[in-house]
């Protein structure tokens, strides 16, 4: 795959819009089908939490409504119809069945004398008339059993005999136990408060402290999932959850005792599951389908303009300059095209005027090498005129020969840049030449410091400075002179000054001089190449500047370099 990969661009570009188009769908699909999933399985979980509220309000009514019933164990006539003590029992069936009014639908209620044997009733008499106090739910009812608790029974499947029952004890004058009232449940009674409460898909079972069955919407339940609940709570596993088939949800209610559970049907069963796989399968395989297609158009569409100037730089580089990208595209592949067609004709152009430049160079070159022929003429024709001066006895000639040929020898020397001490050599010969023509018309003064000496300056840059000094600054006036002082005034930077005590400057021409352009400085041609040389060498913030003394009249030229030896580049 690496290898397919960095084969071409083209399937570089096939592989990045296939990942960009693929990635992101299934991850939306994926991201979509989960939500999904979740949403039902909340919308479900919701309901039946709903359902489960419903039905425990429904039992917490009912228990509201036996513990008003209950309160016929306070009734006196009860309490002595129950004890023997002649009460009719017309007024303790009114009481009963005023006590028990919207309940008798849902439970029998009846009354035992304090042996156990059944006395007055709801309903019909029952099969057994006497119960046993010494166990059982009427044993449940003595006082330290506490108030109308409810017994679940062994076996739900007798339709006939009560699921839940629940006893009161009924006290006398005395104190003593004067009978029970016993409260009965039975799988009717269940259904028909039940029925329409937990939905019509849903089934309901009822199970007790001990988790066994004590109430099933349909019985066949009781013995094939209550004992299977019962096992998966005495493992530890919540009743919370759900299997293949079936969602089960699950409330505690505490006045009975019991824990209602809810049977839901499996919003996905494992034939939707895979129902709902295959159409999600069928559907990524179009969507794949779909986006190597798509992935194939877009690459070859982008890939055949890079092709047309891959193709055309590899005719550049076998030096083929005449290569062309035709295309009709406006987009940025076009101004692609567009620019690498300018560029083949600026490079074009550029190799015709390189080979001008060549040819004007190697011209250039003759000319140089022709010209430094006559500066060695020119010092050997003064070093005659010396020797002929001394043989005539006019030593100012002989000078002035002397110190020519040295200033003439100096600028023709190879070497870029010189020390200080040998520029201010050069300098001092050319101020003897003006002395001798000027006839000592200035004074010259030179302040060097011993630790400057050795610092490395470009060639030639003192003589035009002090030239153009002597020219416009000085003429026409008397007692003039020219001063020049090297200085450090900052560690690392070396500062030369010419002053004089001419003219002065105008004031268009103070301040940093390389500020103006070449056609400004006519008339100051040697200013302008110094400050240019310096600026070329060292960067913009050296130079030359110049301004007029504050001290008097004249000019101040300062020039700024880097300080620089030849030991080790660094004064």
């Amino acid at each position: 795959m690496k290898d397919f990969l960095s084969r071409s661009f083209r399937n570089r570009l096939f592989a990045a819009f296939l990942v960009v188009s693929l990635v992101p769908l299934l991850i939306c699909s994926a991201l979509l089908l989960q939500t999904f999933r979740l949403r039902l399985t909340n919308d479900v979980n919701a309901e039946a939490r709903e359902h489960l509220d419903t039905v425990s309000r429904v039992m917490d009514a009912l228990y509201d409504d036996f513990a008003r019933a209950a309160a016929l164990a306070e009734n006196p006539l009860i309490a002595a119809a129950l004890a023997g003590d002649g009460a009719e029992g017309t007024q303790v069936y009114n009481v009963l069945f005023d006590a028990t009014e919207g309940l008798r639908g849902y439970a029998r209620f009846d009354l035992y004398d304090a042996g156990g044997r059944w006395r007055y009733s709801t309903q019909t008499a029952p099969e057994d008339t006497l119960l046993p106090t010494s166990w059982g739910v009427l044993y449940s009812a003595s006082p330290s059993g506490g108030f109308l608790t409810f017994v679940a029974a062994e076996d739900v499947t007798v339709t006939q005999s009560p699921l839940l029952q629940g006893a009161v004890l009924i006290a006398g004058r005395d104190g003593e136990t004067a009978g029970y009232l016993l409260i009965s449940m039975y799988q009717n009674g269940f259904r028909q408060l039940l029925d329409g409460k937990y939905g019509a898909q849903n089934d309901l079972i009822l199970l007790n402290r001990y988790w066994r069955p004590v109430y099933c919407a349909q019985p066949s339940l009781a013995a094939s999932l209550a004992p299977r609940l019962r096992l998966q709570l005495l493992d530890g596993q919540p009743l919370n959850g759900a299997s293949e088939d079936f969602l089960y949800s699950v409330a505690y209610h505490p006045p009975t005792g019991l824990y209602i559970i809810l049977q839901k049907p499996q919003v996905f069963t494992r034939g939707t599951m895979n129902i709902l796989y295959a159409v999600s399968l069928s559907s990524a395989l179009i969507c794949i389908l779909f986006s190597i297609l798509m992935s194939l158009q877009l690459s070859r569409q982008m890939f055949y303009p890079i092709k047309k100037l891959h193709r055309a730089i590899g005719e550049v580089a076998n030096n083929n300059l005449d290569a062309y990208v035709p295309h009709n595209r406006k987009d940025e592949l076009g101004q692609l095209a567009d620019r690498f067609n300018g560029m083949m004709v600026a490079l074009k152009h550029n190799q015709e005027q390189l080979v001008e430049n060549q040819q004007e160079l190697n011209a250039a070159q003759i000319r140089m090498l022709q010209a430094q022929l006559n500066p060695h003429f020119l010092c050997n024709t003064l070093d005659t005129m010396k020797w002929i001066s001394k043989i005539n006895k006019v030593p100012q000639v002989a000078l002035m020969s002397t110190n020519l040929a040295d200033i003439l020898r100096f600028c023709i020397s190879p070497d870029e840049f010189v020390p200080l001490y040998r520029e201010v050599e050069i300098l001092q010969r050319y101020m003897e030449i003006q002395n001798i023509r000027l006839s000592d018309a200035f004074a010259f003064q030179l302040i060097l410091p011993i630790e400057l000496e050795s610092c490395l300056v470009p060639k030639m840059i003192l003589q035009p400075i002090v030239e153009n000094a002597i020219l416009h600054g000085l003429e026409g006036v008397g007692n003039g002179g020219v001063k020049v002082e090297a200085s450090q005034p900052q560690p690392g930077l070396l500062q030369i000054t010419i002053a004089d005590n001419g003219r002065g400057l105008p004031a268009e021409m103070v301040g940093r001089y390389g500020d103006r352009n070449r056609d400004s400085c006519r008339g100051h041609l040697g200013l302008y190449n110094i400050d240019t040389i310096l600026r070329k060498h060292y960067g913009a913030g050296f130079g030359l500047y110049l301004s007029n003394r504050k001290d008097g009249p004249g000019a101040v030229v300062t020039a700024t370099l880097p300080m620089r030896v030849e030991e080790d580049a660094l004064c």
